[in-house]
């Protein structure tokens, strides 16, 4: 079967026409989790206690273990729903189950039985395996790619889905968060995970202590809009605008861009002097009072800072 994506998931879950088995692999743990339980969205509140079952493969260590587990498993997955049409069984820390670490002929008899879970799912239940990224070349994921549905977690595809993975975020860390605040972080990092993630450590230090997370916190804290002009630094540098250079460059490291590109833009623009630019960066310097190859230091100095490895002599 294909990959899906958590919004197409999402999509299935809300219409309840959803496949008999998932595999939520990536390493957000997070979205994992959140993602798993949404699925609890497919009973009814009053009834999930009869039918929805979490399982945690954890301490599958042994063989013995592992085959007490998957007993318990199957017979939960074949059990009938009660009151409801359909029965979630979400089996966490998955990895230990689809891959064990010992092999030994107890092992190999539960993967039998596991296996044939697999090739004959039950219909009135929903099987969610959550597990770490798998080897693909082991015998259960290869199986899997056939008989499940795959979730790779931790990709982003839209602003809503940025929305999400902020409140997730924020709620994992025990805080809450107005959902205007949270609309306003998604709306300036877009789909950007690692500048999603900067924002919202940045704003819970900020808040730290806090019941809740306003709009006014979200705007102290976050950038202006995805940088539009990718030159915009060279451009302030130019300029001798040493305020703005140096902010546009924290946005062009806080959005993801590798140390070694800024430096090559840095570089260029330190060649200019043979160039148009150059000779006006002169004429600025001398008419203006500005210093464009000061500012230039000063941010080829930040770069540097940011990203040189550390040595050490003697």
């Amino acid at each position: 079967m294909p990959i899906a994506t958590p919004a197409a998931v999402r999509k299935q879950i809300g219409s309840g026409d959803v496949a008999p088995v998932y595999l939520l692999q990536g390493e957000d743990d997070i979205e994992k989790s959140a993602l798993g339980h949404e699925f609890e969205a497919l009973v009814e509140d009053g009834l999930r206690a009869f039918n929805i079952e979490r399982l945690h493969a954890g301490e599958t260590s042994t063989g013995d273990k592992l085959t007490s587990f998957v007993s318990s498993l199957v017979a939960a997955a074949r059990t009938l729903p009660m009151m409801a049409p359909r029965r979630v069984l979400l089996v966490h820390q998955a990895e230990a189950l689809l891959a064990p670490k010992r092999e030994s002929e107890a092992a190999t008899r539960a993967l039998d039985e596991l296996e044939a879970l697999l090739k004959q799912p039950e219909p009135h239940t929903t099987l969610v395996f959550i597990a770490t990224s798998l080897d693909k070349r082991s015998r259960m994921y290869k199986l899997l790619t056939r008989m499940a549905t795959l979730v790779e977690c931790g990709t982003l595809e839209d602003q809503a889905d940025a929305e999400r993975w902020v409140r997730n975020r924020v709620t994992a860390s025990g805080a809450q968060m107005e959902p205007a605040a949270a609309r306003l972080i998604a709306e300036r990092a877009g789909p950007n995970v690692k500048r999603l993630r900067n924002d919202v450590e940045r704003l819970l230090l900020y808040a730290l202590g806090q019941r809740t997370i306003t709009l006014d916190d979200a705007r102290q804290v976050v950038g202006p809009a995805a940088l539009q002009d990718d030159w915009a630094m060279t451009n302030a540098i130019e300029v001798g605008d040493a305020a703005v250079a140096l902010r546009q460059l924290a946005l062009i490291l806080d959005a993801g861009a590798p140390p070694e590109t800024v430096l090559g833009q840095l570089g260029w623009r330190a060649e200019s002097p043979a160039r148009t630019t150059g000779r006006r960066a002169v004429w600025l310097e001398a008419r203006e009072g500005v210093r464009p190859l000061l500012t230039w230091r000063r941010a080829v100095s930040a770069v540097a800072t940011c990203s040189a490895p550390r040595r050490f002599d003697g």
